[in-house]
């Protein structure tokens, strides 16, 4: 393993670019919750467990755009589903319960002022439920992936369409603002388990193929070429590692064991955060019913006696 990183530059391991775009999304966040934060009606003062989760959000982005997982998930389909794993059920998430309600409802204003139809299609939980998910599966069929591998513009085009459409899912999901959209806390629950539903054929695809799927991780020049397009602009891959076999020699299981486990690492991850969120939306609910300070409980209203007889 250590040989097989030893072989690529520091840019090409690091993605340095992403890094500095990283950093600038920490500024605006900073900028907006801190040093504008006067600017927004009602504003308060941004939990520390909100700037958490903003700080786990970026660091599971990283992970799941670069990094050297990013590499070695171009030889290792495992890691590669793992990337998708931090980038769209880890960081997307966090994001969401990071910005203050303030700043949401600031944005979401706007929207609805410049273009509220445009809201009311986007914003449907339908588009949430379907999008991801169909994004999701569509990637996974195995031509539409080794082309999208192979091409480095559409590849980038696809994750951020995929991030897009990961927010909206996640935001029915988590349902930071109250709307009109919002759907009822049991309808919450059936949104959550539909989502698990529907990712479930790809995951299915992968686990179960008699055999690999993906010239990826099987064909040598397919691999040859992914490594080509997909590293940083001007990193190219070591010429010992074109050996004439997928995956430059890296690898701790064969292709198929390979991509058996890469389903299942998906799919359990994503069991694990659904159920999450499930108790997430639970625990919502129970507070919500709750009686507040100074309301009257069934158990607090004076019964008269003479009813009672």
């Amino acid at each position: 393993m250590q040989d097989y990183f030893s072989t690529f530059s520091f840019r090409a391991l690091w993605t340095p670019e992403l890094i500095v775009v990283l950093a600038i999304v920490a500024f605006i966040y900073y900028r907006i919750t801190v040093s504008k934060r006067h600017t927004f009606p009602g504003a308060k003062k941004v939990s520390m467990l909100q700037k958490c989760y903003f700080v786990l959000g970026l660091l599971a982005l990283y992970l799941g755009w670069g990094s050297p997982l990013y590499i070695a998930g171009h030889s290792i389909i495992t890691l590669h589903m793992s990337q998708m794993v931090f980038a769209y059920f880890a960081a997307v998430p966090l994001f969401i319960l990071s910005i203050p309600k303030w700043v949401l409802h600031k944005w979401v204003d706007v929207w609805q002022d410049k273009a509220y139809i445009l809201y009311r299609v986007v914003m449907n939980p339908i588009i949430g439920l379907i999008g991801f998910n169909a994004l999701f599966s569509f990637y996974h069929i195995p031509f539409v992936f080794d082309q999208i591998m192979q091409a480095p513009l559409l590849h980038s085009v696809y994750q951020v369409a995929m991030f897009g459409t990961a927010w909206l899912m996640w935001w029915h999901m988590l349902t930071p603002l109250p709307s009109n959209n919002q759907l009822p806390e049991l309808r919450r629950m059936g949104y959550i388990f539909a989502n698990g539903i529907l990712i479930t054929p790809a995951c299915a695809l992968i686990i179960f193929a008699g055999s690999p799927l993906y010239e990826t991780y099987t064909n040598p020049a397919v691999w040859s070429n992914v490594m080509a397009y997909c590293l940083p602009p001007g990193a190219e891959p070591p010429t010992q590692m074109m050996n004439g076999t997928a995956g430059g020699g890296f690898s701790f299981l064969d292709p198929h064991s390979d991509q058996q486990l890469a389903g299942v690492i998906m799919k359990i991850s994503q069991e694990f955060v659904y159920v999450t969120t499930i108790g997430y939306v639970f625990k919502q609910w129970l507070k919500k019913e709750q009686p507040r300070d100074g309301e009257l409980t069934i158990s607090d209203i004076p019964v008269d006696p003479e009813r009672l007889k």
